[in-house]
């Protein structure tokens, strides 16, 4: 039996919204990539931020459990739940751990009883993204011209930022410095083309690795696993 997935885009700038049912068995087991991002998650009866995993991430659920997310924009969810990315690396931490207790059952709750949990979780996002400060647009420039292969010193310069300064407020914004939200970015790029049926020859020059043998080692050491088996 296999899990469903969905996602679209939320009304919240930059933000996905997903849906997921665990599947029976191995195949419930889904591993997470590491792609930058910081997402709220709800699930029956729990309410939680996945922080940004600088590897793969495998999540074991029950057969059937329900999952509804919002994968906010790369920089944005720090601003959004008021907490420095840093804090929350590789780890998923319930709501109720990062703000006051109260507070966080209320939306628990309103979630487990909502009829459209999904709708209600969007409508949650929509309301911190309004009472927020807007993300720093300079980090959506910092993510845009790493994704677009330019060095960190490059990218520091054109965000008038020294590499020091650059390193950290990428930690409060992304979870790790710009040299390793690089590789995510470029690992993000690379799993698009291959599984749009590029050859990995090619996928690895297009997404600006060295060579194949390049692409192969630093998807083996971000995601435990080759990329053949991820396509």
């Amino acid at each position: 039996m296999t899990g469903e997935y969905a996602e679209r885009a939320s009304r919240v700038p930059g933000a996905v919204l997903w849906t997921r049912t665990a599947a029976a068995g191995p195949a419930g087991a889904h591993p997470v990539l590491p792609d930058g991002c910081m997402d709220l998650i709800w699930s029956e009866g729990r309410l939680f931020v996945a922080g940004p995993d600088s590897c793969a991430y495998t999540s074991e659920a029950g057969a059937g459990r329900r999952y509804a997310g919002i994968r906010f924009a790369p920089g944005a969810a720090p601003a959004y739940l008021g907490v420095p990315a840093h804090e929350l690396l590789n780890s998923r931490v319930d709501l109720a751990d990062l703000w006051r207790g109260a507070e966080a059952r209320r939306l628990t709750e309103r979630l487990d009883t909502a009829e459209d949990p999904v709708a209600e979780l969007e409508r949650t996002a929509v309301r911190l993204a309004a009472a927020a400060e807007p993300p720093d647009p300079l980090l959506a420039q910092v993510v845009a011209d790493l994704d677009a292969g330019r060095t960190v010193t490059d990218t520091a310069a054109a965000a008038g930022l020294n590499t020091r300064l650059l390193h950290r407020r990428s930690l409060a914004a992304f979870g790790y410095g710009p040299k390793t939200l690089a590789r995510v970015l470029r690992l993000q790029r690379a799993l698009a083309l291959a599984r749009a049926g590029i050859p990995f020859a090619e996928t690895a020059v297009r997404a600006g690795y060295a060579d194949q043998a390049h692409l192969a080692r630093d998807v083996r050491e971000l995601t435990g696993t080759t990329l053949g088996r991820l396509v």
